[in-house]
């Protein structure tokens, strides 16, 4: 369930509060080559033409020193590059009121007919490591998601199927008592089918403050876990997933020690298991690397440290981000042999 109004996805994207551009901006745009990030020669006013959607970059809007539009492109492409028809230009990069505070401005459309050009901005901090768009906080860079991924290789210690290798890593992180993490459970299934050289690992994160029984659902999950391994553990979420209804204030602890017995475990060892302090200590680290990671919202995934709000984005578009972010981490998600789209880089400027 989401934790506040915030959406992971727009933050991406990017994309919220864009403007669209005025009527003359929308034609359709070309399949043009890939062009320089550097600002093209000074014009007296933004033109526009069918063959470019964009207006012609004037250099007396980059007044920031930092960041450049090389490394603006190069975050851009992290972000959006996995996406074929979506192409973009860094229109201006100002100085703000803020000391070492940038605000860049960018427009993008899509290789559509009659798409429409939109302007969106974000601000560069001053220790160009981090972006703000839409009030939250982002990695910024060339490899925005490169710290993510380090942290999550050392410290995604839950459940894992699929692969030992950590190259690739799909984590998901889970509330027990939270309805959308039951749905998004097909969706796991079909990515441990869909990518045989992913590491999928399922991490608990629950929002106590929306959810009271998820803290100690999580616990028993760990003990359950820790007697039976992973075919024990998946039953007993499937169990707890099935009965969600039931976790209220007087449900709780038959429903809990009914899932353990469905998961071929003892419950009141699993009870006292659930209530030592090392099993609260293993439960707030996966919960920590949550918080480190920015999480907000359940559920979520990390692709090798992109942090994308599951459910929110389509299956299609999701595999699509996947073997992306492969791509760009020099790693083979084991997929089946398909045409890629990625053979051609986004055109941008």
């Amino acid at each position: 369930m989401k934790a506040a109004v915030v959406s992971i996805a727009a933050i991406a994207a990017l994309l919220m509060g864009s403007t669209t551009l005025p009527a003359q901006t929308q034609a359709a745009a070309p399949q043009a080559k890939t062009q320089a990030a550097k600002p093209a020669a000074a014009a007296p006013a933004p033109t526009f033409s069918s063959l470019d959607p964009f207006p012609v970059v004037n250099p007396k809007y980059f007044t920031a020193d930092q960041p450049t539009p090389e490394t603006v492109n190069a975050f851009l492409k992290q972000l959006w590059g996995y996406d074929v028809n979506r192409i973009w230009s860094v229109q201006r990069i100002l100085k703000t009121p803020a000391p070492g505070v940038s605000k860049v401005i960018v427009y993008v459309t899509e290789h559509t007919p009659n798409a429409q050009v939109q302007a969106t901005s974000f601000f560069v901090l001053p220790d160009q490591k981090h972006a703000m768009s839409a009030g939250d906080i982002m990695n910024f860079g060339p490899t925005p998601f490169a710290e993510n991924r380090k942290m999550i290789q050392e410290r995604a210690t839950g459940q894992a199927r699929g692969s030992a290798s950590k190259d690739l890593m799909l984590v998901e992180f889970v509330d027990l008592q939270c309805p959308h993490c039951k749905e998004a459970q097909t969706t796991m299934e079909n990515l441990i089918k869909d990518f045989p050289n992913a590491r999928v690992v399922t991490m608990n994160f629950p929002l106590v403050d929306l959810h009271p029984a998820a803290y100690k659902a999580a616990a028993y999950g760990i003990c359950v876990a820790q007697k039976g391994g992973n075919d024990a553990y998946f039953k007993y979420v499937q169990a707890v997933f099935d009965r969600q209804d039931a976790l209220t204030a007087e449900g709780t602890e038959q429903t809990l020690a009914d899932a353990v017995t469905y998961a071929g475990q003892d419950p009141a060892a699993t009870a006292t298991c659930a209530a030592e302090e090392a099993t609260k200590a293993k439960l707030n680290a996966q919960i920590q690397l949550g918080v480190d990671l920015n999480i907000s919202l359940t559920p979520s995934i990390a692709i090798n440290g992109r942090i994308l709000p599951l459910g929110e984005v389509p299956y299609d578009v999701l595999k699509q981000i996947i073997n992306y972010q492969a791509l760009q981490d020099g790693v083979s998600t084991g997929a089946k042999p398909a045409a890629s789209p990625f053979t051609t880089p986004p055109t941008l400027r």
